[in-house]
């Protein structure tokens, strides 16, 4: 049987056999019904405090033990906080010591310290557009706390992306993908490399974050290399798509072989050959691009569409339907991330390193992710399954000879 997740607040419990919380509050009923709702969330607020306060006493009472059997005791109270509602909250802990003299930590009052709850808290504000400098008037005023000024949003906002990122970068590879898709992203004047997976349900998924270009051959085979271990089925028969570097393309051949049916990214292609044009002809350019026509204008811009063509037509000579076309025939998919994301990114107003930057990214990612809907031109996805199928059938007897 699978084993449940437990909660520390939940593992404290069982552990010290905590009864039924029984207490009373005055509740003058017809003042409440007069009065607004927010009385009545403050009447809520404070009434999850007593809770807290009441977990705190049974653990005390259970580690004491009965009088006259004390296996530890009491030793007055001391001013701390809890994580409440979005914040740190002011609280009374009574402290407890062994017999010896050593102070006893109480791990209820642990748990109700680390479990996350503000990095969480500040984590959905801010990637829902509250600056940090707005965050205290984003959290209803039911109850009086601290911790939520700028400069304490700002340290909780960054341990929580930088469990994002090591979230991102560690977490298994799907098994069943059959698009890979590898693109360098300009991300608040640093480069990225995002890839993104494709599976056989036309379901996205971001692959991983690394900081630096496609250009650097160092960083595409550990980049791919670092997939690979992560469960990546280079076995396989798989589209890649990627966004036109040399350095790339050489690292998926030699990762894959010849299993890979590379794609280059038509949009990069293009604008690599407009910026070997004049202005004056980049407009004509976009319709009439061809070798011949762009040759006695501007040889170079001849060779930079020369080099590489063919991978830019692979999906096209698959027979895919138009829809499949237009979503593999460029990298848009990874674009379109952090699109999604970018009204929330840009509010940042001094970015310190690639670090802050990798930790953004991340969140920018992870948060696009959960708004993932299956390709454009799923309905039609069989037929990229055959076509891999094919392909993989006219290798097998190659590597026979081999």
């Amino acid at each position: 049987m699978k084993e449940q997740d437990i909660s520390p607040l939940a593992e404290a419990s069982a552990k010290f056999n905590v009864n039924p919380v029984n207490f009373q509050l005055d509740l003058p009923m017809l003042e409440i019904i007069l009065q607004s709702k927010a009385e009545v969330e403050a009447l809520s607020a404070q009434a999850g405090l007593k809770i807290i306060h009441h977990f705190l006493e049974e653990e005390i009472q259970q580690r004491c033990g009965p009088r006259g059997q004390q296996s530890a005791y009491r030793h007055g109270q001391q001013p701390g906080y809890v994580v409440f509602a979005g914040r740190k909250v002011s609280i009374t802990k009574p402290r407890l010591r062994a017999k010896a003299g050593k102070e006893l930590r109480l791990r209820s009052y642990e748990a109700f310290q680390q479990d996350g709850r503000m990095q969480r808290a500040v984590a959905r504000k801010l990637t829902h557009q509250v600056s940090t400098r707005n965050y205290a008037a984003a959290i209803d005023d039911c109850l009086e706390g601290y911790g939520i000024d700028k400069s304490s949003v700002s340290r909780q906002w960054k341990v929580a992306t930088t469990a994002e990122l090591q979230k991102l970068v560690q977490r298994p590879i799907p098994a069943d993908l059959v698009a890979l898709l590898i693109d360098g992203q300009s991300f608040r004047k640093q480069w990225l490399i995002v890839a993104l997976g494709v599976d056989k349900q036309a379901q996205k998924h971001v692959l991983g974050l690394w900081e630096g270009a496609t250009e650097n051959s160092t960083l595409v085979r550990e980049l791919l290399a670092d997939l690979r271990e992560r469960g990546l089925n280079t076995e396989a028969t798989m589209l890649v798509v990627i966004d036109g570097a040399k350095a790339l393309c050489k690292g998926v051949r030699e990762i894959f072989g010849e299993r890979a049916l590379i794609q280059r990214c038509r949009v990069h292609k293009l604008r690599n050959v407009l910026e070997h044009l004049p202005l004056e002809k980049r407009s004509q350019a976009a319709w009439r691009v061809c070798v011949k026509w762009l040759d006695p204008i501007s040889p170079s811009a001849a060779r930079s569409l020369e080099e590489g063509l063919e991978e830019t037509l692979t999906v096209t000579r698959l027979g895919l339907h138009e829809s499949l076309v237009r979503t593999f025939s460029s990298t848009n998919l990874i674009e379109s991330c952090f699109a999604r994301t970018k009204s929330w990114t840009s509010r940042v107003k001094r970015w310190r390193g690639a670090r802050m930057v990798l930790r953004w990214g991340a969140a920018a990612l992870l948060f696009a992710e959960k708004g993932f809907r299956r390709v454009r031109g799923h309905d039609h996805l069989s037929q990229l399954l055959q076509a891999l199928q094919s392909h993989q059938s006219k290798l097998a007897p190659m590597r026979k000879v081999a």
